[in-house]
Formats: C-alpha cells, structure tokens, sequence
C-alpha cells in the first residue's frame, strides 16, 4: 500500500506537470519489483488525474456541452491519433511500453522538448477558433507521447504553441484533450479487469488498494494543474527540462548499466 501511496503521488504531480507521469512510474516501478509489470495500476492511477480535470475545468467542460460544441469536433478529431497508435501498442509492443532503460532515455527528449517550448514567441490563437487539421496535428503530439518519458502535457502544450495557440489556450486544450483518451484507456482496463475476475484470475492488487491509490492521485492532482496553469501564464514550463534531463540522465545510466553489464 505505501508503495501504490506513492506512485499515487508521482502520478498525480507528473500528470500534469511536463515530466511524464508514465515515465517516472515505469521507472519507479522497476526499482519497487513487481509494480513495474502492471498497467492496470498505472491506468487507475491515471483514472484518478482524470477526475482532476473535470473538476479544475468544469466550467469549461459545461461550456463545451451547451454552448461550444464545436470544440467537441476538434478533441474527437484530435484524439484519433492516440487510438489508432495506441490500440497497436496495446496489441503489439505492450510489453516493450515497460522498458526503464526506454522511459528513461525518452525524459531527456521531453527536456529537449521543453527547452524548445521556452524558446518560442508568444502566440495569441484561441483553441476554439482552431482547423480540424490542426487539432488532428495536435493529437499527433499526444499520439507521441504514449511513449513512456515522453510527457503528454508537454508534447501536446508544444503542438499547440507551434500551431499558433497562446498559453492559456495551449494548455486548456491539452487537458480537455487528454480526458477522452485517459477515459478511453481506464474503460479498456476495467474491462480487462472484469474479465480476469469472472475467469477467476488472481488480481496483483486489492480493489481498496486500487481505489485508494485513484483518490491520492486525483487529490494531488488537483493541486499539480492548478500550479501547472500558473506557470504557463508566467511562461516557465521550460524550466522542468532542468529536472526531466538529470533525472532521465541518472536512469539511463543505472538502467544502462543492468541491461549491458548484467
């Protein structure tokens, strides 16, 4: 239970902050054993941080389903790239997803990824005012960053700062992006749990710890979005390349070490 606590923790912080939760619980995991090997805690987890979202932007979120369903067009557009891509990784290459030595090399290019991001002028674009090939581009971005290391808030704050977009409107965008393809990804693994409980398969772990580890994460997870909003309105999300570089450096270099020299 202290070990889910705390990637409960991670998860809610690196969720929204631009340092990959998916990174950091991979390579977390590999160093705690068995939690390493399971991704339907990491996807629990990130049930959690969902619930994070729609209650920061409800507002928004109202807005969308009453007066500006036009939007609803850009995210479903936007989201077809991490479906495809990610039901292939899903069917195909799930097991490579768990790779520290990969997670880790992948923090150091989401550092590059934010150092560019502190590099660009500002723009002054709406996100509702945006091209269905635009968003879909933008999707791209988030399709990248099923990649574990590669941060998802970073990835996709970057395609719409390079699309035209402002801060605000970037940022926004990214998190009402992001909760059809969290929610996508904890319907396929309550189903895959459902059907390990009526096969009687054992589970690695208890609904309560599950459901404990989801309230951490959307707890810690409010307070993440709101400090990630803040920054972004003072332009310093670049400055989290400073601890996505080091970190990823350091476990590239121990994962490194037990692939090649072991």
């Amino acid at each position: 239970m202290i070990e889910i606590l705390i990637l409960a923790v991670v998860q809610g912080i690196a969720e929204f902050l631009p340092i990959s939760s998916s990174g950091h619980l991979v390579v977390l995991g590999a160093l705690m054993g068995e939690l390493s090997e399971s991704p339907t805690l990491e996807v629990i987890l990130h049930a959690g941080t969902l619930g994070s979202i729609l209650v920061v932007y409800w507002r928004r979120i109202l807005d969308l389903l009453t007066r500006d369903r036009r939007v609803i067009s850009l995210l479903v557009v936007g989201t077809i790239p991490a479906v495809v891509i990610g039901l292939t990784i899903k069917t195909q290459f799930e097991h490579i997803m768990r790779y520290p030595l990969l997670a880790s090399l992948m923090l150091i290019v989401t550092g590059v990824m934010l150092i560019f991001l502190g590099r660009l002028k500002p723009r002054d674009g709406q996100y509702a005012e945006l091209s269905l090939k635009n968003a879909f581009l933008i999707g791209c971005f988030q399709a990248f960053a099923i990649l574990p290391g590669i941060s998802r808030s970073g990835s996709t704050i970057l395609g719409g700062r390079l699309l035209g977009l402002k801060n605000d409107d970037s940022v926004t965008f990214s998190f009402l992006l992001a909760i059809p393809a969290i929610l996508g990804a904890t319907v396929l693994t309550l189903k895959d749990v459902y059907e390990q409980v009526q096969d009687g398969v054992p589970m690695a772990f208890e609904v309560p710890q599950l459901a404990a580890g989801a309230l951490v994460s959307f707890v810690v997870g409010i307070f993440a979005l709101k400090w990630l909003i803040g920054w972004s309105r003072q332009d310093r999300l670049h400055w989290f390349a400073w601890w996505c570089i080091p970190v990823g450096i350091l476990a590239s270099v121990y994962f490194g070490r037990l692939v090649f020299f072991s």
